[in-house]
C-alpha cells in the first residue's frame, strides 16, 4: 500500500505542474503564439528528456511514438488553443474535467480494467467539484468550442491508454521524450502557417518557457506516465483534477482574492473524488463490508 501511495504522490506531480502553467502564462508569455508556444513547450522537452536518457524507439514504438505524440501532445495542443480562442477558461476546464470517466471506460475497453463503483463516484462527485470551483457566473458558450474542448479531452484519454497499454517493460522517460519531440514536430508546420515564423523572445518570456518546458513538460509527463504505469487507469484519471484546483488556487493567490463559498466546497469536492478512486478508498471500503458481514 506504502508503494501505491508513493505512486499516487509522483503522479500529482504532473496535474499540480499542469495547474501552474495557467499562472504563468497568463502573466509571462506573449497571447498570440499559442502554436508556437506549444511548440517551445514540447519539442525542447523531448530533448532535454532525450539528452538525459539517449535511446531509440525501436521496431514498433516508432509508430508507437508518432501516434501518441499526436494524440497527448500535437493534436491535444492545436485543439486546446481552439477551445481557449472559441470557449471561457472556465468551460474549458469543466469539459476537461470529464476525462476520468473517459480514461475508465477507454481502460475497461481497451486494458481490460473492471469498471469499480468507487471511481465512478469519484469521477461524477470530482465534476460537480470542478464547475462550482471553476463556473462563477454567466458565459457564452460555442459550439465549435464545445466540440474543440470534447476532442482534447477524448483524443488525450486515449493516448493515455494506449501508453498504458504499451508502455510495459520499456523505460518511461525514453518513451515520454519521443512522444514530445513527435508532437513537437507536427506542430510546426501549424505554426508556420497559422503564426509565421519563430518569434523572438524576451529573456523573461525565454524562463517562463523554461519552466513550463523543464517542470509543467518534462518533470510532469514523466511522473503522468510514471503513474499510469503502476496505477490504474482510474486513480490516475482522477488524480489529473487537481489541475483546475492548482490553476484556480494559485490564480487566487496571484490576484490576492478570496474563494467564495461556493467554491470552497468546489475544491471539497474535487479533493473527496480525487480520494475516492485512489486504493485506500477500496481498501476501506472492503474493510467495512468485512465488518459489517460479521465473523
Amino acid at each position: 500500500m506504502e508503494a501505491k501511495w508513493r505512486w499516487v504522490l509522483i503522479t500529482a506531480i504532473a496535474p499540480i505542474a499542469w495547474g501552474s502553467t495557467y499562472v504563468v502564462t497568463r502573466q509571462l508569455l506573449p497571447a498570440d503564439i499559442p502554436l508556437w508556444g506549444a511548440v517551445f513547450r514540447a519539442l525542447p522537452a523531448g530533448l532535454l528528456l532525450l539528452a538525459l536518457r539517449p535511446g531509440l524507439p525501436r521496431g514498433s514504438w516508432w509508430l508507437k511514438a508518432l501516434v501518441l505524440g499526436t494524440l497527448n501532445m500535437g493534436a491535444f495542443f492545436a485543439l486546446v488553443y481552439v477551445a481557449a480562442q472559441l470557449l471561457p477558461s472556465s468551460i474549458a476546464a469543466t469539459i476537461m474535467a470529464t476525462s476520468p470517466l473517459a480514461m475508465m471506460l477507454l481502460a475497461a475497453a481497451l486494458v481490460s480494467e473492471r469498471l469499480r463503483a468507487l471511481p465512478l463516484a469519484g469521477a461524477a462527485v470530482g465534476l460537480v467539484g470542478v464547475a462550482l470551483l471553476v463556473l462563477t457566473g454567466p458565459v457564452s458558450i460555442d459550439a465549435w468550442g464545445v466540440a474543440a474542448s470534447l476532442s482534447a479531452m477524448a483524443l488525450s484519454s486515449l493516448g493515455y491508454i494506449l501508453a498504458k497499454r504499451w508502455q510495459s517493460g520499456v523505460d518511461v522517460v525514453t518513451v515520454t521524450a519521443w512522444q514530445l519531440i513527435a508532437g513537437g514536430l507536427l506542430l510546426v508546420p501549424a505554426a508556420l502557417v497559422v503564426e509565421g515564423p519563430v518569434p523572438a523572445l524576451t529573456p523573461t518570456e525565454l524562463g517562463a518557457f523554461a519552466y513550463v518546458g523543464i517542470i509543467a513538460t518534462a518533470v510532469a509527463f514523466v511522473a503522468w506516465f510514471s503513474g499510469l504505469a503502476h496505477l490504474d487507469a482510474a486513480s490516475v484519471g482522477l488524480i489529473g483534477l487537481l489541475n483546475p484546483v492548482t490553476g484556480v488556487l494559485l490564480g487566487t493567490l496571484v490576484a490576492g482574492e478570496v474563494l467564495s463559498g461556493r467554491q470552497v466546497v468546489g475544491l471539497l469536492l474535487v479533493l473527496t473524488g480525487v480520494l475516492l478512486g485512489q486504493p485506500i478508498a477500496a481498501r476501506l471500503r472492503g474493510r467495512r463490508r468485512r465488518l459489517l458481514s460479521g465473523p
